[in-house]
């Protein structure tokens, strides 16, 4: 993992339209929508309100009254894997998703329009990992970012870098950075104007089979052993421990449905 942005003022990076290709929102489906808003609302002190229904029950999840991420419901015949996924941001997001074809990815919803908040699609890469698309309208995507509750970070976790990683770059015009930190690390991270915007680790055989290549969302939290502790209390698990690292403490969870993502506390 490496650091997307500088650190942010007591309230947080504000943020307007998205550059395309950048992350701009997280989005959970899950089967019980109460259930999960009751564990996030608790765990991050999110509040809900409604959001497009085009794909079903749908809330948009709230810190300070700025909107941080989403929450839908499954139909109750579809079993698909409760997961968070990210959304890239794309000025046209039906020319992206005929890239994402032609480049070997699939595009399994969309593209549609949801209301009048955008015009979005869901895709998955050549190994199968699940990530959006979102063209702006009304919704600008992720408020804010760089505070307790947002989401600080997307990684891939998948077999190896080098084909996927070609992928996103054909598709989005994202720019690769190797990761110098150690030469046994497959990591690479995805630059746009210089900056980075999201990474992919190649773990190889120690992807989860239950789990194959998928996107991981880091939430920033103030403290991260206080984090996991209230994460299982709520009902959650714990997949790796808190531990230090070069980009501060974090810790891999499952929420009570079994949705992966990971919580992050920076270094001050």
């Amino acid at each position: 993992m490496t650091e997307a942005r500088g650190s942010a003022g007591p309230n947080g990076v504000t943020h307007a339209r998205h550059a395309p290709g950048t992350p701009c929102w997280v989005s959970l489906m899950v089967h019980g929508l109460a259930a999960t808003q009751e564990f996030y609302g608790a765990l991050f002190g999110w509040e809900f309100r409604p959001g497009p229904q085009q794909l079903g029950p749908y809330v948009r999840a709230l810190l300070d009254g700025r909107e941080v991420a989403g929450i839908g419901q499954l139909p109750p015949d579809r079993h698909l894997p409760v997961a968070w996924t990210p959304y890239l941001a794309s000025n046209d997001v039906d020319l992206t998703a005929d890239t994402v074809r032609l480049c070997g990815g699939t595009v399994g919803v969309g593209p549609l329009d949801a209301a009048e908040a955008g015009r979005m699609a869901i895709c998955s890469d050549p190994s199968g990992a699940v990530f959006g698309i979102w063209q702006t309208a009304a919704h600008l995507g992720t408020a804010i970012t760089g505070v307790p509750g947002t989401p600080a970070w997307n990684e891939l976790v998948t077999f190896e870098t080098v084909t996927v990683a070609k992928f996103y770059e054909t598709v989005f015009g994202y720019e690769e950075e190797e990761e110098a930190a150690s030469s046994d690390l497959d990591y690479v991270g995805l630059h746009l104007d210089g900056r980075p915007v999201a990474g992919i680790h190649g773990v190889g055989t120690a992807l989860p089979r239950d789990r194959g290549p998928h996107w991981m969302t880091y939430f920033e939290v103030a403290d991260a052993d206080d984090a996991v502790e209230r994460i299982v209390g709520l009902g959650g698990h714990v997949l790796r421990p808190a531990h230090d690292s070069a980009h501060g403490r974090v810790a891999t969870v499952a929420d009570p449905e079994g949705a992966r993502f990971s919580v992050i506390q920076n270094p001050r």
